[in-house]
């Protein structure tokens, strides 16, 4: 059974820094995408950041919210790379959120989308 598994959130004052890790355990084949989602209370969860495999032999490519481009970095451990990192800098209050890793991968199970529990982090004074 596939399971996503996230790490550092918190509390930071504007301006400050967090890094959010996401590891994914479970018998998986493949890793198409690794996302970090974020959601306010009361709306839909947005996308912030996404990691998307590159296949054989090509490097991965990344995507980012217009709202966290230049402060956010997604990036994959490797050479296990079933781990993601969401290096946030610059925060603003703004980016209060409860922040939750996404992984649409292949597993023993099949092509599936999984989800993470999810990790506040509050951006304060």
């Amino acid at each position: 059974q596939v399971q996503l598994v996230e790490s550092g959130g918190g509390l930071v004052q504007p301006g400050g820094s967090l890094r959010l890790s996401c590891a994914a355990s479970g018998i998986i084949f493949m890793i198409y995408t690794m996302d970090w989602y974020r959601q306010y209370p009361g709306k839909q969860r947005e996308l912030v950041a996404r990691v998307s495999s590159g296949g054989l032999g090509n490097p991965d490519t990344t995507d980012y919210a217009d709202s966290v481009k230049g402060r956010f970095t997604i990036s994959r451990d490797t050479p296990a790379k079933n781990m993601v990192n969401l290096q946030m800098n610059s925060l603003k209050p703004e980016d209060t959120a409860v922040y939750y890793c996404h992984a649409h991968l292949r597993s023993a199970a099949g092509v599936n989308e999984h989800w993470g529990q999810g990790t506040q982090v509050t951006v304060s004074s």
